[in-house]
This record gives C-alpha cells, sequence and structure tokens, in this order.
C-alpha cells in the first residue's frame, strides 16, 4: 500500500522553514494556536482575490507579525495604504488588543506557485469552465514560465457529471522521494452547485542548491539548469 506524505510538511524543519514561528508554554499554546488558524482562515476568505499564496507568522515578545505572500499586493494596501490600516486594527482586535505588525511580499512569478495555481483552477471550474481546457491552459502556463515539472488531480463532479471521478496530468518531472527537490504543493477547492471539486497541484522547481526560480522574473524555459533527482 503506497503511503501518501504532505511534500511540504515533508520538508518542514529540513529544507522549507516553519509557517508559524514563536514559542508558547502549556497555559497559552492552545490559544495561540486557534488564532494562528483564525487569522489564516480570515486572511483567505476576504482577501481570497488578491491572490493569497502564504501567511507566515511571528510572534516576537508580546507582539504578532504577520507577513502576507501576496500576487496582487495593491489591493490590499489600498490607496495610502488605508486597507492595511483597517486590516491591521482587525487583526488586533481579533487576538486581544496585541500590537500587530503587518508585512506584504509579492510573489513574482504566480505561474509558479502552486497554491495560486491551484486557487485559480478553482476559480475557473466555479465559474464552469471546462475542466479539461482549465487543465491543459495551467499546465502550459507553468511550464512556459520556467518549471521542471507539474502534476495536477482533480476530483469531484467534474463537469456536473452524476458519479465523482478523478483526473490529472502532468508535464516534466516530478520527483517526490528526495528532499532535495524543490517541490511547491497546494490544495484548493472549488464548491460548485453540484459539489466540491479538490484541486491539487505539485511543481517542481529545481533543487535546493541552485537558484530559487520564482525569484528570477527573466527566468524562461529552456534557461533553467534541470539536472536529474537523485
Amino acid at each position: 500500500m503506497g503511503q501518501k506524505v504532505n511534500p511540504t510538511g515533508f520538508r518542514i524543519g529540513i529544507r522549507e522553514p516553519w509557517r508559524s514561528r514563536w514559542y508558547a508554554g502549556k497555559a497559552d499554546f492552545s490559544r495561540k494556536l486557534i488564532e494562528d488558524q483564525k487569522i489564516r482562515k480570515f486572511i483567505r476568505k476576504e482577501y481570497y482575490f488578491a491572490g493569497i499564496s502564504c501567511v507566515e507568522i511571528e510572534r516576537p515578545g508580546d507582539e504578532l507579525r504577520i507577513i502576507l505572500h501576496s500576487a496582487r499586493p495593491g489591493i490590499i494596501i489600498g490607496r495610502k495604504g488605508a486597507k492595511v490600516d483597517e486590516l491591521r486594527g482587525y487583526l488586533s482586535q481579533m487576538c486581544g488588543g496585541v500590537p500587530v505588525e503587518l508585512k506584504i511580499q509579492e510573489v513574482p512569478r504566480p505561474e509558479l506557485n502552486a497554491q495560486l495555481v491551484a486557487d485559480g483552477i478553482a476559480e475557473q471550474l466555479t465559474k464552469r469552465a471546462s475542466f479539461g481546457r482549465v487543465l491543459k491552459r495551467a499546465l502550459e502556463a507553468t511550464m512556459s514560465s520556467g518549471a521542471i515539472g507539474i502534476k495536477i488531480m482533480m476530483k469531484g463532479r467534474l463537469g456536473g457529471a452524476e458519479m465523482a471521478r478523478k483526473i490529472g496530468d502532468s508535464r516534466g518531472k516530478i520527483p517526490l522521494q528526495t528532499l532535495d527537490a524543490r517541490i511547491d504543493y497546494a490544495l484548493s477547492e472549488a464548491h460548485t452547485k453540484t459539489g466540491s471539486i479538490g484541486v491539487k497541484v505539485w511543481i517542481y522547481l529545481g533543487k535546493y542548491e541552485q537558484e530559487d526560480i520564482r525569484n528570477a522574473p527573466y527566468a524562461k524555459k529552456g534557461k533553467v539548469q534541470k539536472n536529474p533527482a537523485r
């Protein structure tokens, strides 16, 4: 029987940094853990249109530092930073009046971010787009942006079918059995009238010793070094 392992969780603490970085004793640990979950859920729901790929949380001392990775940071910032102040105040109120420091980082290449690709596919499925066309378009866009490999799987009542089914396709290579491979993984859901459709995306971005191609805005297909995985 095959064992399915989350590629991100497999690399956390070894190759990938923790998404929540803080320490707390027994009395405060559960409260802060629940606060982290509420913060992520609120931001993902209220700022879905801003292309949120990752929410990192740090707690230095009695403060709260939140780092948002967004494909469209201007939507979150607003005119003269008005929306940022509003979001900061709401998050502070949610966490019991703790001072909140908000940092927004732009995702330079959304086509190479698994979460944004999965969310984009889910959004198109919600709008009743053809799942076959959406799948093919996402594969081609990611590979043309410089990815070494991509794999997409969708499961549910695709196209409003009576019975749920699973389809998927891939391009390039996806080495999932080595920690040297930089695998970006994400899961998203499309809520349609006929039911929910799950979308999983794996993107292979090369080895960790190499430059992260997501931060290379001029990297194109054929110019990225493609060494075989161990």
